[in-house]
């Protein structure tokens, strides 16, 4: 029988992946048009930093965001480079606090600063580096799970507007994020932009632990750079507001100022599932599992709870 993938987020791709990889049939159900659009997946960073995300998230996370990074590196790029995280000098305490609330990191002065990246050489005093994290772009691993999901046999279909009841009988993996049967989820709106620099090079995504907005730039191809994210508790959907725009921006000159002469290639916004705990859930009732609530660790998290969700559809099927 046929296993049903509603939604083609990270979540629904992941699973979808390992379940058509396991010569299961699958069908993945997106109510869009094609893949990506204003999704929260198709917006992300695409770090791979459980350490990093350990500082304002529960230490759970590290482990299985770890493990996660070999799945990534079998089903797209993943650029092994390490996160490297600052502070100026004034904010020197937010650093130590940082570190302190953090593992799997060293701490770095000024020159082995420059010696990672030139391009911030003199600009900061100490830093912290942690070596074992990647990152990717969230785009291209989209596109090429949904390659693998039909190379192994599975369907994708876009327009598809399916809820778990349309198809009674039958075994569906529900991950539409928000739009999904759980309980106790909440919407965090998350705003990025993305910038073209000819005059910025960096290796690897940077993290600057500003006062008023803390954000992360990460590197693309092109001269591109993802500048992200805010936090922010609303359910509000639309463009990019001018308060986000400015505070996103204002942090990134002040990581580079020659970022003041980047173009501004696109902005974004979108909602991300949480539940008050911040981790993701997988759930079953019936022959329905629910995987959602991915919050903010999408591409870190989605690949050991896809596992659990595949596993728990294939067990569904196996005792029909």
């Amino acid at each position: 029988m046929t296993i049903h993938v509603l939604g083609a987020g990270v979540a629904g791709l992941t699973t979808a992946f390992r379940l058509a990889r396991a010569g299961r049939e699958v069908v993945v159900h997106e109510a869009a048009s094609a893949l990506g659009g204003q999704a929260a997946s198709w917006l992300a960073g695409g770090m791979l930093a459980p350490h990093c995300e350990a500082a304002t998230a529960d230490p759970s996370i590290v482990a299985p965001g770890l493990e996660g990074i070999a799945f990534w590196k079998e089903a797209t790029d993943v650029e092994a480079c390490g996160t490297l995280v600052l502070a100026g000098a004034r904010d020197a305490g937010d650093l130590r606090q940082f570190a302190a609330r953090t593992s799997g990191h060293e701490t770095l002065d000024a020159d082995a600063i420059a010696a990672l990246e030139p391009d911030l050489a003199g600009r900061f005093r100490a830093g912290l580096f942690y070596r074992d994290e990647c990152h990717l772009d969230p785009r291209r691993a989209m596109q090429s799970l949904a390659r693998g999901i039909r190379e192994a046999g599975g369907t994708i279909l876009y327009a598809s507007v399916a809820e778990a009841e349309t198809f009674a009988g039958e075994t569906v993996v529900d991950c539409r994020g928000l739009r999904s049967n759980a309980g106790d989820l909440r919407a965090v709106r998350g705003e990025m932009v993305l910038l073209r620099s000819r005059e910025v090079a960096l290796s690897r995504p940077v993290r600057l632990l500003h006062p008023r907005s803390p954000i992360y730039v990460v590197p693309r191809e092109d001269g591109i750079f993802m500048v992200g994210a805010t936090m922010i508790e609303s359910d509000r959907s639309g463009p990019i507001t001018l308060r986000s725009a400015v505070e996103l921006l204002s942090a990134a000159y002040a990581l580079h100022p020659a970022f003041a002469e980047a173009e501004v290639v696109e902005t974004g916004a979108a909602c991300r599932p949480a539940f008050p705990d911040n981790l993701p859930r997988v759930e079953r009732q019936g022959r329905v599992v629910t995987f959602t609530g991915l919050f903010r660790h999408g591409f870190l998290l989605s690949p050991a709870f896809s596992a659990e969700a595949a596993a728990i559809a294939a067990e569904i099927e196996d005792a029909s």
